[in-house]
C-alpha cells in the first residue's frame, strides 16, 4: 500500500509539473501571433501557456518585474538592457527567438534620395528603438552619427544632416498613424504588420538583417536555471513556429535558432 501511495504521489507530481501556467506577455501583431502558435505546440506537449497582450513596449518588462508575467517576448536586447539601466529590474535574455529588418517608409517619396531639404521624419521617443531610426538612416547616407554602430545614439549624436531633416520622437505604438502626418517614419515591424504594412516590400529603406536587433525571450534573473525555461524554449524553437514563421510572414520575420 506504501508503494502504491508513492506511486500515486509521484504521478500527482509529475502531473502538477505541466500544470503550471506559464504567462508570456507580448505586443499585440506578429509577437502574439507567433505566441498563439507557441501556445498550441505547448499544449501537446502538456505545458500550460497563456498569451497575455500589451499594447506598448514599457508594460512587459515592468509586469515581468512585478511577477505578473513569468517571460515576456517582444523586444530586442539593447532595448532590455536601456530599461534595466533605469529600473534595476533584475531580467535577463535567455533565448534568441525572432529577427526582422526594421524599415522607414513614406507615403510622400519613393526613396530617401527624394527627401527634400527640411523634410520631418519621425522616429521612437525610447532610447533604443530611437537609435535604431537614426542607424537605417546612417547607414544609407541620408545622416552621419558620431558612431553609427552605437546602439544608444540620439538625435544629437548627428555629426551631419544634410537634408537638415527635422525629427519628431513619438511613442513606437503611434508612429504608424504619423505616416500621413510627415515625410519619413521609422516603424518598428510588430506596429508596421499591425497597420497592414510589409516591411519587405512597403518600406523604402531597411537596415542589415543581421545585427544588435534579434527579438529576445526574458525571464526574471531567479528563474532562468528553472526546468519550465529550457521547456518554453523548446516550444517557442519547434519546428512548427519555424514553418508558421515561414509560411506567414514570409522573410519580415526569421528565425534565429
Amino acid at each position: 500500500m506504501r508503494f502504491i501511495a508513492t506511486l500515486a504521489a509521484a504521478a500527482l507530481l509529475a502531473a502538477n509539473a505541466h500544470a503550471e501556467t506559464i504567462r508570456v506577455g507580448v505586443t499585440a501583431g506578429p509577437h502574439a501571433e507567433i505566441l498563439d502558435v507557441v501556445k498550441k505546440v505547448g499544449a501537446e506537449r502538456g505545458i500550460d501557456i497563456k498569451v497575455v497582450e500589451f499594447t506598448d513596449y514599457v508594460i512587459p518588462n515592468q509586469a515581468l518585474a512585478l511577477r505578473d508575467l513569468e517571460a515576456n517576448s517582444f523586444q530586442h536586447e539593447p532595448y532590455l538592457k536601456n530599461q534595466i539601466s533605469k529600473t534595476g529590474w533584475k531580467i535577463v535574455k535567455v533565448a534568441n527567438t525572432i529577427g526582422s529588418p526594421q524599415g522607414v517608409y513614406s507615403q510622400k517619396y519613393k526613396k530617401l534620395a527624394d527627401l527634400p531639404e527640411g523634410a520631418r521624419v519621425a522616429i521612437a521617443n525610447d532610447p533604443s528603438n530611437g537609435a535604431r531610426g537614426l542607424m537605417i538612416l546612417a547607414l544609407h547616407g541620408v545622416i552621419k552619427l558620431k558612431d553609427p554602430n552605437n546602439v544608444s545614439s540620439t538625435i544629437a549624436d548627428i555629426t551631419d544632416n544634410p537634408k537638415k531633416l527635422r525629427f519628431v520622437e513619438l511613442d513606437a505604438a503611434q508612429l504608424p498613424r504619423a505616416l500621413q502626418d510627415v515625410d519619413l517614419v521609422s516603424i518598428n515591424n510588430n506596429y508596421a504588420v499591425q497597420a497592414g504594412l510589409n516591411p519587405a516590400t512597403d518600406a523604402i529603406a531597411r537596415e542589415n538583417p543581421d545585427g544588435p536587433w534579434v527579438n529576445i525571450l526574458a525571464v526574471r534573473e531567479e528563474d532562468k536555471d528553472k526546468p519550465w525555461v529550457k521547456q518554453l524554449i523548446a516550444v517557442y524553437h519547434s519546428d512548427p513556429v519555424k514553418a508558421f514563421l515561414e509560411t506567414r510572414f514570409k522573410g519580415t520575420y526569421l528565425p534565429t535558432w
